[in-house]
């Protein structure tokens, strides 16, 4: 039997994401490295091995983006910071994401788009649009690790004869995340009470785009109609100063949030996902330690747990680039975790 040729990949940042699923696309023999598209203009030229601490690949990085759009490519793996972080709505990532899908290559993002469905009718049409111009397809797998709060709910509801009300809780450590734009800058630590709370905005946005589109595909998936996506937050202050990898958490200044998103049916909760952020669990004695958590309640009552995800990011890259090869064998047009195979760890067992 003839071998397949490699798939030839584009990996789109290199953020902390990024570098995760470039090492991972380097060092599989199914893949390609067609080119790097990178923001900070330091990284252009530089060899893409190189940049993740592998030999050299034969690849430089570029900032070039009609370059990387105009590369024969399969599949883009798209890993930039949501527009939304930055205080905009998601035109801009429209945009991009549209350009590539109708270059004729195949998207995989992590801005988002996990359901583009609960972002109404006129993004849908565009994107199905660029897809049937390129004859590509696009997938979102969402962010660290968005599968908790979509893919293993919906999973657990394969053994139910009733379902009732479900659960998910995240609660995240980021005492050793290194991001300070991300840390800081939008999830809001370190700063005070009063800077946070004007600086929120644009973070809030995102987080609610974000788990009411996995809400919503949940409760699609089981025919439940919503009548909306109710969102609340909180904050705690910090008692003590201390450090953390993005910098110094001073007395008084914001060290934790919790966030809870309900989807609701004639106002009682179908599905609740419940976020704790901490700056320091070690510091943090408010709300969950860090882990996850599902609870089904129905028939039968169920609740799976996962202690930890010592590298968040390090999934949320593996899940993107494990499911390329089933994004690229599939039809043209948005294709959600419904229309897709269950990505699995193939090619990634360590040989004995």
């Amino acid at each position: 039997m003839p071998t397949q040729p490699p798939l030839r990949v584009v990996q789109w940042a290199t953020g902390a994401v990024g570098r995760y699923a470039l090492r991972s696309v380097l060092s599989r023999a199914e893949f390609e490295l067609a080119g790097v598209l990178v923001y900070d203009p330091d990284k252009a030229g530089m060899d893409a091995g190189e940049l993740v601490g592998m030999p050299p690949a034969g690849v430089c990085c570029t900032d070039d983006v009609e370059r990387i759009m105009a590369l024969d490519a399969d599949c883009v793996l798209h890993m930039p910071l949501p527009a939304s972080y930055f205080g905009r709505d998601q035109t801009s990532d429209v945009e991009t994401i549209c350009a590539l899908l109708a270059s004729g290559k195949n998207v995989i993002t992590t801005t988002g788009f996990v359901y583009p469905r609960s972002y109404g009718p006129g993004v849908v049409e565009r994107l199905e649009q660029a897809c049937k111009k390129g004859g590509s397809s696009l997938h979102g797998t969402g962010i660290n690790p968005g599968f908790m709060s979509d893919f293993l709910p919906l999973a657990l509801t394969g053994l139910s004869s009733r379902v009732d009300h479900i659960y998910v809780r995240e609660s995240s450590d980021f005492r050793g995340h290194p991001s300070r734009q991300i840390v800081v800058d939008l999830v809001g630590f370190t700063r005070s009470a009063k800077d946070y709370t004007a600086a929120i905005r644009p973070y809030r946005a995102f987080q609610r785009s974000l788990f009411a589109e996995s809400v919503q595909l949940v409760a699609d998936a089981l025919d439940v109609r919503l009548d909306e996506v109710e969102e609340s937050d909180e904050f705690e202050l910090a008692t003590e100063e201390f450090e953390i990898s993005a910098g110094l958490v001073r007395e008084g200044t914001v060290c934790a949030s919790r966030w809870v998103f309900s989807g609701l049916v004639r106002g009682r909760p179908f599905m609740t996902v419940e976020c704790v952020y901490k700056a320091d669990s070690t510091r943090v004695r408010r709300w969950p330690d860090p882990g996850f958590a599902i609870h089904i309640e129905g028939v039968p009552q169920m609740t799976v747990t996962v202690d930890e995800v010592s590298h968040g990011l390090a999934a949320a890259a593996a899940r993107a680039v494990n499911n390329v090869p089933a994004l690229c064998a599939a039809p043209p047009g948005i294709r959600t975790m419904l229309d897709l195979p269950v990505a699995t760890g193939r090619h990634t067992v360590t040989r004995h």
